[in-house]
């Protein structure tokens, strides 16, 4: 283990595209483990393959029922990902018809619609920011369909998520002003679907139960402000670094162009290489994670990408391998919370980016415009592309 402390305020400030990443390969390269600071205590920075893959494995003893590194207390609970064994489990089952293969193959021809409808917009621009333009637009129209969430909100909706997850300030006020604002926003969306249901997640949801008990507006609350948080930022997260990776490697680019039939392969070395997810757990007792002991009731940091990027896991690990044969990433996590959209997810990466590069298969960053990377869960705010119009 590493005795220099690691700041999580310091760890989570904005950055050039990349730093965060950087930063956690520093920390690996020198111990599997670190202890790190808070404003109210330490907590534990995991930092291999094997520290993290572990924690990620064993709920009894690293609970999900704190997610963040500087609130081992947390005031809320999102459903269900702050949800241990067996509860939890009953919520997945609840979950798993509406992300199953099958489901997803189902909407596969609305998402190709939604992606060629944006590249409609943006192709004959030259240029755009992809980010907003984009990555935002895409994943988020076909995740506020599904739950049945009206599409005009989704600017206030990605003000909200910048807040929640991305603005880190010493007392987090920012967050919990955004988070009661989207529970009373949920709260009304929750009575009008019992009143007059549709062909969506959230009506399917307030029709829920467990154990013979149906789910409260409280639960329902706590679950709508999870998937707010999951299906307005990840999807859009990866589908930046992935394109900001290609911008800045032509010779990846135009073997995808070249060979379309590559994307699956090379989206799990994106997946694998640019893993933005840095989740938390909570000790349950006195116990170790990487050689280093931490007390029942601390907090352990696992960030995923420090993962990914361990070379006692993958050969060449330090660079993108856009055909990688072998490649058990832990992009969507691991154990019993890994992440329910998987499917979902992939195939929005796949038809996102194929569809792009069919359209527009040359472009390049616009070197005018700085990019900026924030915190948090981390991810780019912005990704300025120029190209030739013909």
């Amino acid at each position: 283990m590493s005795s220099d402390d690691v700041v999580y305020s310091e760890m989570n400030l904005a950055t050039r595209p990349g730093e965060h990443f950087a930063r956690y390969d520093t920390l690996r390269n020198a111990a599997p483990a670190h202890v790190g600071q808070t404003d109210d205590g330490e907590f534990i920075l995991a930092s291999s393959m094997e520290a993290i893959r572990a924690c990620f494995q064993d709920p009894a003893t690293f609970s999900s029922s704190a997610v963040l590194p500087d609130t081992p207390n947390p005031p809320y609970r999102w459903i269900p990902e702050m949800l241990d064994p067996p509860v939890h489990t009953k919520w997945r089952r609840l979950l798993a018809p509406f992300f199953a293969p099958s489901a997803v193959g189902r909407m596969r021809p609305r998402i190709h619609q939604v992606i060629g409808e944006i590249l409609d917009d943006v192709a004959d621009r030259g240029s755009c920011d992809y980010v907003a333009d984009v990555a935002l637009r895409f994943p988020n129209t076909i995740f506020l369909e599904t739950m049945g969430l009206p599409i005009e909100d989704a600017g206030q909706f990605q003000v909200w998520e910048t807040s929640i997850l991305h603005q880190v300030d010493a007392t987090g006020e920012a967050a919990m002003r955004a988070m009661t604002e989207v529970v009373a926003y949920f709260s009304g969306l929750i009575a009008e679907r019992r009143k007059h249901p549709r062909e969506d997640l959230l009506s399917a949801a307030t029709t829920w139960t467990i154990d013979g008990e149906k789910v409260s507006d409280g639960d329902l609350l706590a679950f709508c402000l999870l998937m707010f948080m999951a299906g307005l930022d990840t999807v859009a997260a990866q589908l930046s670094y992935s394109t900001w990776h290609l911008a800045t490697h032509p010779d990846d680019r135009r073997r995808l162009v070249d060979d379309p039939g590559l994307f699956p392969v090379a989206i799990e070395e994106f997946l694998r290489y640019y893993a933005f997810v840095a989740p938390g757990r909570k000790a349950t007792k006195d116990t170790t994670v990487g050689g280093c002991p931490i007390k029942a009731g601390q907090m352990v940091w696992l960030p995923i990408a420090s993962a990914n990027r361990d070379p006692a896991a993958f050969p060449d690990a330090g660079r993108v391998v856009i055909d990688r044969s072998e490649n058990r990433h832990l992009a969507f996590g691991d154990g019993p919370h890994r992440c329910i959209g998987a499917h979902l997810a992939r195939q929005e990466l796949l038809i996102g980016l194929t569809e792009w590069h069919r359209r527009i298969p040359d472009y390049r960053l616009d070197p005018s415009v700085p990019i900026r990377e924030h915190g948090g869960e981390v991810g780019l705010d912005n990704l300025p592309l120029r190209w030739d119009v013909r």
